[in-house]
């Protein structure tokens, strides 16, 4: 298991969280992967990235109407910046006791916790679980570009597979077909969103 870390929670609920980080640190994180918070007693919580949002500030305002920026201005704006990056995170599951679950966890991460990237191998193994349990969790989620997500989060997890990630794929999508039957305009937008990224 890889420790990438990737900054620490702002604010947390128990259908997901905010996580903040420097923006040096903004180098690590992406859209649709999946990330963890591991909370001490063989409990973690696993999330999605589903937004990743910068902040302006009363500097940074001034600077955009300024005609001239120089490289150093702009580096030390990026580097010393006191308003994190935040990421907005989709709880799809938990692990306990070496156990994952794709249920929503039974308590959040705390303030300042440190929330990790999961490598290949964590991805490979939250997703191998069960029958896509966690999928529920990124349909039924409001305000969130599903399709979008799903999309960038199915190629991480296919490429976590390595040579079986294509079967991993057209399982997922068979059965994102399947949850979204009833819902003809939403599956039209997962599927475009799937096929772009297959492409």
């Amino acid at each position: 298991m890889t420790q990438i870390e990737i900054g620490r929670l702002l604010r947390a609920g128990t259908t997901g969280f905010i996580a903040g980080c420097r923006v040096s640190q903004f180098t690590v994180p992406a859209f649709g992967e999946i990330v963890r918070a591991p909370l001490g007693d063989s409990y973690q919580v696993y999330g999605l990235i589903h937004d990743i949002h910068i902040d302006d500030d009363g500097l940074v305002r001034q600077l955009v109407t300024s005609e001239n920026i120089s490289d150093e201005v702009l580096k030390d704006n990026r580097e010393r910046r006191i308003v994190p990056v935040e990421m907005s995170v989709l709880a799809i599951g938990y692990e306990q006791d070496g156990k994952i679950y794709h249920t929503l966890p039974p308590r959040p991460p705390l303030s300042l916790d440190v929330i990790y990237l999961c490598d290949d191998i964590d991805v490979a193994r939250f997703a191998a679980i069960g029958r896509f349990g966690y999928f529920r969790h990124i349909l039924g989620t409001k305000d969130v570009p599903v399709g979008e997500v799903l999309a960038a989060h199915l190629a991480q997890v296919a490429r976590s597979h390595g040579k079986n990630g294509d079967l991993w794929r057209e399982r997922a999508t068979h059965e994102l077909i399947s949850l979204l039957r009833d819902d003809y305009p939403t599956l039209m937008g997962v599927l475009g969103a799937l096929s772009d990224v297959s492409v």
